[in-house]
Order: C-alpha cells, then structure tokens, then sequence
C-alpha cells in the first residue's frame, strides 16, 4: 500500500486547543478565569475510489489508523492489501479533510452495490439498512477461537490494564473529552492505544493500527480489548470483524451487544472498575481462580 503521510501544512488541527474560561465554585463568591484545554473534532470524509462513503467527527489525529480501520471494520475491504493508496486533500467545505482511498476493484464493485441500498450514512452501524430483515446479514461471524490460543483472561491481567488506561491516554489528560480503546496482551500490558471523542473512532483507529505491523502496532499474539465507554452493539460487531474474542468496557453494555456477544463468540465483560467487573458472554475465556 502507498501511503501519502500527512504533511504540516494539511494537519490543520491539533489534538486539543487552549481557551480561556472561567471556573465557577460553588463556594466561591467570583468565577476564575483560567487557560485550559478543550478537544478538536473536525469533519473527515472517506472517498473510495472517487466516491465520498462516509463524512465522520474525528478528532484529527492518527487518520491513518482511522481510514484503514473504518474500511476494515465496515468490511469495505477484506485487509490491508486491498488498500492500494491513502492521500489527504483539504476540504474546502466546514475546514474538514477528504482522506482519499484507493481500493481493490472488486471490493469497490461491493461498495457501490450495498450503496444502492442505504439511505442513511454509514458510521453508526445500523443507519442506512434497508429495512430490519438486513440486519440479519451484518450480524458478524464467529471469531476464530484459536486467535486467543487457549489462554485464559486473569482478573489481576485485567485490573492491570484498568490501572495503566489512564496513563496512556495523554489527550484525554489534557481535555477529559477523549475515548479509549487499548489492545493488551494477556499479561495485562497496554501494547497500543487509540483516542478520540467518538468511541467508534477511537476503536477504529486501534484496528487500523494493528493491521499495519510495519507500525510495531500489529496483533502480534492473544489479547483482549479495553474500552473506556460502554459497549453498543457496533463496537461488538467492529469488534467480531477484527476477530478480537474478548472486549472490556468500563462501562454498561447494551442489551443487543450482548446478544451480538453471544452468537460471534465474544467474551463481553462490562463495568470494569477497581473492585470488579461483569462478565456477560463467552466466560470460558476467563479464569476464575
């Protein structure tokens, strides 16, 4: 794959900016005025082969990750190597970017036929179906059990990985407004982490980093994903397509993400906090001693 990096001039935004703002207390008689930091979103468009897919909010860092990740876990293309190219062009439209992909002709002859079929846009998971019998054909495939190579998840591995999250996410720090989703290995070590205001982005970035093991980002052995927000039935399916077995949020799972759960095989743990968690599916993946 050729791929155009982004140069200074095209990364218009920082991660975050510095405003004045003032603090109110409740105890206090005067507001302060203080300099802090508030996240960047900017609209991104996803262009395949000429063809504008998908405008989405992202925070305007490792896009890379995020186009690649997006087109893998929209099942737009089948891996990396029907990425041929990825380029960057400034929109002239709401100081957006078009992050421009050229991809393999027969997974655009797809692409164009599914998009006869949506109305809507195609970044939430469900938005766009034609009708609710079509869900039924974006239900993920089972994950491939042998990706987890019979280990088992520890509870000190994943009261490791809770304790470290923070430390990792450095434009969370700054701003309190960033998602998480970290790739840790069974030990309970963050190996990669991606952030962004939209949790789905977030998760998208981090699969887009692990298929590029030239990055020294690559899902080189068994281990799980940990995520900051609570778990919707999409981050399950995007999830499932990267064939990640076990999926960890610090907060709540929805009703139908379990159920997706379930029939692909995903071990789904929820409410990870310092005293605990819930496990939902699949528990024959964690040890319990």
């Amino acid at each position: 794959m050729r791929r155009a990096k982004i140069n200074s001039a095209q990364d218009v935004k920082p991660a975050s900016r510095s405003l004045q703002v003032q603090r109110h207390g409740y105890d206090a008689a005067l507001p302060v005025t203080i300099a802090d930091q508030v996240a960047e979103e900017m609209p991104v468009a996803l262009v395949y082969n000429g063809i504008s897919h998908a405008v989405m909010m992202v925070t305007p860092v490792d896009l890379e990750d995020f186009a690649i990740g997006f087109s893998l876990s929209e099942q737009i293309v089948a891996g990396l190597d029907d990425i041929y190219s990825i380029e960057y062009a400034d929109s002239t439209a709401a100081s957006g970017m078009e992050i421009h992909l050229h991809i393999a002709a027969s997974c655009f002859a797809r692409l164009k036929e599914r998009r006869r079929n949506l109305s809507g846009n195609t970044g939430c998971g469900l938005c766009g179906l034609e009708s609710l019998q079509a869900l039924e054909l974006h239900q993920p495939a089972s994950v491939d059990k042998t990706v987890i190579a019979g280990q088992k998840l520890s509870k000190a591995a994943l009261f490791q990985a809770l304790q470290g999250l923070n430390a990792q996410q450095p434009i969370n720090a700054m701003t309190g407004a960033m998602h998480a989703a970290a790739w840790v290995d069974m030990q309970g070590h963050i190996v990669s982490l991606r952030e962004d205001v939209g949790r789905h982005n977030a998760l998208d970035k981090l699969i887009g980093a692990l298929s590029q093991p030239d990055k020294g980002a690559g899902k080189s052995g068994a281990g799980f994903v940990l995520l900051s927000s609570r778990a919707s039935y999409e981050l399950v399916q995007k999830a499932a397509r990267a064939n990640i077995a076990i999926l960890a949020a610090l907060s709540a799972p929805t009703a139908l993400a379990i159920d997706v759960a379930e029939r692909a095989g995903i071990c789904l743990i929820g409410f990870v906090r310092q005293h605990g968690f819930v496990a939902y599916t699949h528990t024959a993946y964690l040890l319990t001693e």
